[in-house]
């Protein structure tokens, strides 16, 4: 659904120099135990092409300190956020380390028959990447914006379900072979994957780059890694506003409500009475998560 509506999007978007589709990082193993503040105070300099394994802290060139996610050969922690991410002396790591206000057993309420590509493990891994996303404002906000991201992307997949395009006839498609980076996976290798449905070479370029993930000659990532999986939706709900005025995110956080985070993803086709059932889908999706996460639906919930 997703993938249909991305290709005119992103068209405008790279128009105006903007990024455009769906994404985001590694797991949150490296604060589950806490490292002194002093190993920060030796942290050693970061050095490319170094062997580097999960927990291991390094100063960059950039004067901050980082922690490795996922063993990595040196790639470099201030572009690849899926290997590495920025460690807060005296927090014990992550600011928010592996923190969650949906737990594995409510997420596995929320999707009871859901693709086992998709893990709770990987949805928090993902967040690493978004330390903003279900960790802004009160408790009441941070579960409302759970609730609204996961009530989104159950819509799309149909419970999580579907992890990449069902009509394989639409698969060469995808490629546009005019950009000057081509198709290297192959002309049928970029079919819509993960709970937002990426799609497009471009597309997969753009996240990739953003990333530090070469998504351009491994798309299959996005439906065999779930953390990669998860960062493509992720990626989209906090930073492309798509056919509406804001992000995902900022319509939680800014009390904007639901409706607009389901106009940020499919406002056009959707909204303002364009296609009712397709909105009560998304509406009683989130009804039924902020009720099991105890909280209100707050205001403003369809568009």
């Amino acid at each position: 659904m997703l993938r249909t509506r991305a290709k005119a999007l992103l068209a405008g978007l790279l128009a105006a120099g903007a990024l455009a589709a769906s994404a985001l990082v590694p797991t949150t193993a490296a604060a589950a135990t806490p490292i002194p503040v002093d190993e920060c105070a030796i942290a050693p300099a970061w050095s490319q092409g170094a062997n580097y394994q999960t927990r291991d802290i390094v100063l960059h060139t950039d004067g901050k300190i980082y922690v490795a996610r996922r063993d990595n050969p040196g790639y470099n922690p201030a572009v690849s956020t899926y290997y590495w991410a920025p460690y807060t002396c005296g927090t014990g790591g992550n600011p928010y380390p592996g923190s969650f206000v949906v737990s594995e057993a409510q997420f596995n309420q929320m999707f009871p028959n859901r693709n086992p590509a998709y893990t709770y493990q990987g949805l928090v891994a993902a967040m690493a990447a978004f330390p903003a996303f279900a960790h802004t404002g009160d408790a009441t906000m941070r579960r409302q914006e759970a609730a609204a991201f996961l009530a989104n992307i159950s819509h799309e997949t149909a419970g999580l379900y579907y992890i990449k395009e069902v009509n394989e006839a639409n698969y060469p498609h995808y490629c546009d072979a005019a950009r000057s980076f081509g198709c290297p996976a192959g002309q049928a290798a970029y079919y819509g994957r993960g709970p937002m449905q990426l799609s497009w070479n471009y597309n997969y370029k753009l996240v990739g780059d953003y990333l530090g993930i070469d998504l351009l000659n491994n798309p299959w990532l996005v439906e065999n890694d779930p953390a990669v999986a998860m960062m493509t939706a992720l990626w989209y709900w906090n930073t492309q506003s798509g056919p509406g005025p804001i992000t995902g995110h900022d319509a939680m956080i800014s009390g904007a409500g639901f409706g607009q985070s389901i106009r940020s993803i499919n406002g056009a086709l959707e909204c303002d009475g364009k296609n009712p059932r397709q909105v009560e889908s998304r509406v009683n999706r989130y009804k039924a998560f902020t009720q099991l996460l105890g909280v209100p639906t707050g205001s403003s919930v369809p568009c």
